[in-house]
């Protein structure tokens, strides 16, 4: 018999026999992991989203039928992200299929309040801290970098555990009095003003000088600063 011939159907034979071996391993604790891993390969986590993810237990009273393959899980094109039904098939000479429910939880970073911080108050590393929360309980826009906020002051009550984000603090407040800078290649002076509006840092905001009552534009370029390009 030719060699290659013989290696052919030598092969063949041991991979159906570890097939049919490995059939009779397919017990429930293997299904759940074979759904755990599906759905850990299709949301995977990293530094922007952590997953976590819970495998229901299959009945005890559910008797799986031997498979002379391995066996293969899908997760339906259409499903919540948050609830996904995994289909394990075998799909060999006796062919079964089962679903399995899996619940996916996907937490993101945010900066939230450490405690109640009032309007007015100061934001600081105290008073702030970047933690992971259920990304569904977002609302509105999330701030992940501590510089971004440290230093900016809460438009109003910020209570201990909700998110902060732009709409309720300011690094200049509508009200404020600032300081303005004016600012060439050679020189640059300093006056006093009032603000107008509330802004972040590198956005514009209208501000009325104390001393002139000239309404000018400037970028906010710090806690109760402005400046001027000249």
């Amino acid at each position: 018999m030719n060699k290659f011939i013989l290696f052919f159907i030598t092969t063949s034979l041991i991979s159906s026999f570890t097939n049919f071996s490995r059939a009779s391993g397919y017990d429930h604790l293997f299904i759940e992991n074979l759904a755990k891993e599906t759905v850990e390969n299709a949301f995977e986590s990293n530094e922007d989203k952590k997953i976590s993810i819970h495998v229901s237990r299959l009945d005890s009273r559910i008797q799986l039928k031997q498979c002379d393959q391995s066996l293969v899980a899908n997760i339906p094109e259409n499903h919540n992200s948050r609830n996904v039904n995994v289909k394990i098939s075998c799909e060999g000479s006796m062919p079964w299929s089962i679903y399995l429910p899996v619940k996916v939880r996907s937490q993101v970073p945010a900066i939230i309040a450490t405690s109640n911080i009032s309007k007015g108050s100061i934001l600081t590393h105290d008073n702030t801290a970047l933690i992971y929360i259920n990304e569904n309980k977002v609302r509105g826009e999330r701030i992940t970098r501590s510089e971004d906020i440290i230093g900016a002051k809460a438009k109003r009550t910020i209570s201990a555990r909700k998110s902060i984000t732009r709409r309720n603090i300011c690094v200049v407040c509508k009200g404020d009095n600032v300081t303005i800078v004016a600012k060439s290649s050679t020189f640059s002076i300093k006056a006093e003003g009032l603000s107008l509006s509330s802004g972040h840092l590198g956005e514009s905001i209208k501000i009325k000088n104390s001393r002139s009552g000239k309404l000018l534009t400037a970028k906010v370029s710090g806690l109760n600063k402005v400046q001027i390009n000249l």
